[in-house]
C-alpha cells in the first residue's frame, strides 16, 4: 500500500496533474443558452483536443483565464468566436489575433441530449 491508495486500487494522478491526456476527448455539460438553438442547458458535448478547426466549428476556446463554448468563424480574413444566440450579451463575438492555436482549446465532435439518443448529432 502506497501513499497514493491501496493495493487494488492503481495509481492515482495527483491533484495538479491532470486527470487525462492532452490528446483524450473528454465530455462536458452545456451551461446556459448563449449556444441555442443548436445546443441547449444541460446537453453534452464531446471535445477533442487535437480537432481540425475550420469555420463554422463548434470549438472550445480559452481567453483569458475563462472558457467559452462558441461557433468559430472566419470573416475577411479574421478569425472570430461567435455565440449562436442572439440574446447572449457577454463575449456575444470576440475577434481574435492571428494566434489561433493559443486561443482554441478543442473541437466539438458530437452532441447528446440525455435521454433523448434520436437527437444526439455528429459534427465531424
Amino acid at each position: 500500500m502506497t501513499d497514493r491508495g491501496s493495493a487494488g486500487d492503481g495509481p492515482r494522478p495527483e491533484p495538479d496533474e491532470p486527470a487525462c491526456s492532452g490528446s483524450e476527448s473528454f465530455a462536458l455539460r452545456v451551461l446556459g443558452e448563449d449556444m441555442a438553438p443548436e445546443f441547449h442547458d444541460g446537453e453534452i458535448i464531446i471535445v477533442e483536443p487535437g480537432g481540425a478547426v475550420h469555420d463554422g466549428s463548434y470549438v472550445l476556446a480559452q481567453l483569458e483565464g475563462e472558457w467559452l463554448f462558441r461557433q468559430l468563424r472566419c470573416e475577411g480574413g479574421r478569425w472570430r468566436l461567435q455565440a449562436l444566440n442572439p440574446a447572449c450579451s457577454e463575449h456575444a463575438r470576440v475577434v481574435l489575433d492571428d494566434d489561433l492555436p493559443a486561443v482554441v482549446r478543442g473541437v466539438v465532435i458530437q452532441k447528446a441530449v440525455p435521454g433523448r439518443r434520436r437527437l444526439s448529432r455528429f459534427y465531424v
